[in-house]
């Protein structure tokens, strides 16, 4: 029962990361006119540092209280997210900018690909039960 909580509060908490990235992907491509690939960088930065306050703290209700122990967990998610990060970089940049996809539609899918590569990578090394 525990697992679907955690699976459930995950989803809802990436979806909220997700609209949040999208958003914040269209809100800097067209207020800022940044180009894909910056204006996905900030995107993703603003969905990371969301997520790992609701990851900690929600999904995977972490244990960790000692300042190594959280510097430890955050140097792994973050450095998870970079490589997920780049996956969505490099998603966008080539369906984008190379083959004129639509930006909006080719973000939503990039971030249900990102979404099940950090889920794996929070419950198998990052969060991981001691």
């Amino acid at each position: 029962m525990n697992k679907l909580k955690e699976l459930f509060l995950y989803g809802v908490f990436g979806v909220l990361a997700t609209i949040l990235d999208i958003a914040a992907y269209w809100f800097f491509t067209r207020f800022f006119n940044f180009s894909t690939v910056n204006a996905t960088f900030w995107a993703w930065f603003t969905a990371v540092i969301f997520a790992y306050f609701t990851n900690h703290t929600f999904v995977f209700r972490s244990s960790e209280k000692s300042l190594t122990g959280i510097a430890r967990e955050m140097f792994y998610f973050f450095s998870c997210r970079v490589i997920t990060g780049a996956v969505d970089i490099i998603i966008m940049y080539v369906f984008v900018d190379v083959f004129k996809f639509d930006d909006v539609i080719v973000k939503t899918v990039s971030n249900i690909i990102v979404i099940i590569l950090n889920y794996a990578a929070s419950k198998l090394f990052i969060f991981k039960k001691k």
